[in-house]
């Protein structure tokens, strides 16, 4: 139940709960990577199993994809798919315009297709991630393995002229090894601070031969539904220019975390 939730865990599952309601019967949904979008998933394979819901859902990972089997949920390829009704996906960070960063968990890449095949992407978060400017989290650039070290160099030679307030550029590791996408490649992370010019970056980067794509999503996401840890609930509609608020159903599941 919520009440054994710390406050960020609460945050998080009441704005996943409360984003399955953008799903419908008949639906074609992509389905998020991340601690956030795996409670999306949990709740979203409550509402198949207490509603009968028949949907078919497209993950952005191998471990979504092993998520949603497990719990239910029917899975299909994109390309089975070929258009999405919706995408819920997390954000490691939004701004007012609802532009994000994501790829903390190196799914950007994958994440990124799906929602841009979707009439509607939704994104969860907690209030947390809502910034004045993006750039506070590294942002993730999926690079070719191959002349990776080539890469590396011309993205700090392109970041000098961009409007950003550090240019450290990193190798993500996982142990002794670099850390490989579900598509193999290797992932770099950008620690800028602050950007500018999310747009301009976006671009920039993914000019530069050996980049495979960037963690800035830019005029994708249309709703974020932000979780608060008293369980309050406030849905930004990029569309409708609208901010409202709710509070959270009761109903929570009592094994949310033990299927995760």
């Amino acid at each position: 139940m919520t009440q054994d939730m710390s406050p960020i865990e609460k945050a998080k599952f009441v704005a996943a709960q409360r984003s399955v309601q953008y799903v419908e019967d008949g639906m074609k949904v992509g389905l998020g990577t991340g601690s956030t979008a795996a409670m999306m998933v949990k709740c979203l394979a409550d509402r198949v199993r207490e509603e009968g819901l028949n949907i078919q859902a497209v993950p952005t990972s191998t471990r979504t994809a092993d998520l949603a089997r497990r719990l239910g949920i029917k899975v299909i390829t994109l390309d089975q798919a070929r258009w999405l009704d919706v995408t819920i996906d997390g954000a490691d960070e939004f701004d007012s315009n609802l532009n994000l960063i994501k790829g903390g968990g190196g799914a950007h890449l994958q994440e990124k297709i799906v929602a841009t095949a979707s009439d509607q992407m939704v994104v969860i978060a907690d209030a947390a991630k809502s910034v004045e400017t993006l750039g506070a989290f590294p942002l993730p650039v999926e690079i070719l393995a191959f002349g990776g070290e080539t890469t590396k160099a011309l993205i700090e030679e392109t970041l000098v002229g961009m409007d950003v307030l550090g240019r450290e550029v990193t190798q993500r590791m996982k142990g002794d090894t670099p850390f490989l996408s579900d598509e193999g490649n290797h992932i770099l992370d950008l620690h800028l601070n602050r950007i500018g010019d999310a747009r301009q970056l976006s671009l920039m980067l993914n000019q530069i031969p050996g980049v495979v794509e960037n963690g800035l999503f830019i005029d994708i996401c249309d709703v974020v539904v932000i979780g608060h840890g008293d369980g309050k609930i406030e849905l930004r509609d990029l569309h409708a220019g609208t901010i409202t608020e709710e509070t959270a159903a009761p109903g929570e599941s009592d094994n949310l975390f033990s299927d995760i």
